[in-house]
């Protein structure tokens, strides 16, 4: 009788933790926001030619309404006079095209608002290198 009562013990904290490990799988997945998964330029990437535009992919289709990109000069202000825009075809992409830049070190700020209503705040650096003094 005592041996029946520790298997009952046994397959009920058996199921329990199965049940517990499920739940904090399904936690997890439903609490993910948007990853910045690539970006062009690269995260801290120095280059010799200027972009004509900054692509950002994230693992996450973007709500477009509430997606924004700039990128700032040295100086801090916006060097981008249109609003970035998600990609109709690719939900997980957002571009924003750019004037031509001088060289210097820009900084790309993201806050993008995923499918899952989370919202994600973030950014980062690129340098455009002085091709005059490349060449010297």
């Amino acid at each position: 009788m005592q041996q029946l009562s520790y298997r009952l013990l046994v397959r009920t904290l058996a199921v329990a933790a199965m049940v517990v490990a499920t739940s904090a799988i399904h936690t997890t997945a439903a609490h993910a926001h948007a990853v910045l998964v690539k970006s062009e330029p690269g995260r801290r990437a120095v280059i010799a030619k200027p972009p004509g535009q900054v692509r950002l992919w994230f693992n996450e289709a973007l709500e477009s309404a509430y997606s924004t990109v700039v990128v700032s000069g040295e100086n801090g202000k916006p060097v981008a006079s249109d609003p970035a825009a998600v990609d109709k075809i690719d939900p997980k992409l957002i571009t924003l095209k750019l004037p031509a830049l001088k060289a210097g070190t820009y900084t790309v700020r993201y806050r993008v608002l995923s499918i899952d209503g989370h919202v994600v705040d973030s950014g980062f650096t690129f340098t455009v290198r002085d091709r005059s003094a490349a060449r010297k």
